[in-house]
């Protein structure tokens, strides 16, 4: 069978499951997917015999494949501030989003293990959720209460056992060139509970590599910035109160000055 061929089966079996915003997401997805079914089959034959190797293999694999991925694309990528990264324990990563690029581009330069919060709708997806669970993703239910704690006490969890969380706390992609949307509150619950640090992180111009120019994709200058580390015992009760808009503060301040770096 053509690949076009199962591509077009694809996006017309999504099309009947899925609404509008998630089928957008899905066939970006499934593209990857396709390719990727040969490695999900050898992880899982790794996995029976050492799950620890699992764990390793399976985050060197998917490094590779988003170095392959960010290659393709013809992303030249400048990344500011790794020394910010503390060299032992877990960290909460937060960050700006305006492409799936992000999560290509920000996986890449994380010295250790580290998941994503993704939104619950991706927990739906045949392989993808496989590999997102095994690189340590939680998915949020925004609109269950109840589901949505348990994957903050899930967050909390794997930072206090060494895996890093990373978040996007905008809650969508951001359209906006200019302003980082008003970050939602409710994740940041992670850090404070793993009393672990934040680090903020600045992502300018990855929606230039694809969303800005859908279907097509162009090669692009995106800029990555690691902030010092945001320690919360040494917030005042004001800025621990509202965590997120003061992450968003710092990151919209990178961003401003990153804009001039393109």
């Amino acid at each position: 069978m053509h690949i076009i061929s199962l591509l077009d089966i694809i996006i017309k079996w999504l099309s009947a499951i899925y609404d509008e915003e998630v089928l957008h997401d899905s066939i970006f997805i499934y593209i990857i997917i396709i390719f990727s079914i040969p490695i999900l089959l050898i992880e899982w034959v790794v996995g029976k015999h050492n799950p620890d190797l699992k764990n390793k293999t399976t985050q060197a694999m998917v490094k590779w494949a988003f170095r392959g991925c960010s290659v393709l694309a013809g992303v030249s990528l400048d990344v500011i501030g790794m020394e910010n990264i503390p060299q032992e324990g877990a960290v909460l990563y937060v960050g700006n989003h305006s492409s799936y690029f992000d999560i290509v581009l920000t996986y890449l330069c994380f010295p250790r293990p580290t998941g994503y919060v993704a939104k619950v709708e991706m927990e739906k997806l045949p392989l993808l959720s496989v590999w997102m669970k095994n690189i340590h993703c939680l998915f949020l239910n925004r609109d269950n209460i109840k589901e949505g704690m348990k994957a903050i006490m899930k967050g909390i969890e794997e930072l206090k056992s060494g895996i890093s969380i990373c978040i996007f706390p905008e809650g969508t992609r951001n359209t906006n060139p200019d302003m980082i949307l008003p970050f939602r509150e409710g994740s940041f619950r992670m850090a404070e509970k793993a009393k672990c640090p934040i680090i903020p992180i600045c992502i300018n111009n990855s929606s230039a590599v694809w969303e800005a120019h859908l279907p097509t994709m162009k090669k692009a200058h995106v800029i990555i910035e690691f902030g010092k580390p945001i320690h919360l015992d040494g917030l005042s009760r004001e800025e621990r109160k509202f965590l997120g808009a003061h992450t968003r503060k710092t990151i919209q301040e990178m961003y401003d000055r990153n804009k001039k770096l393109i």
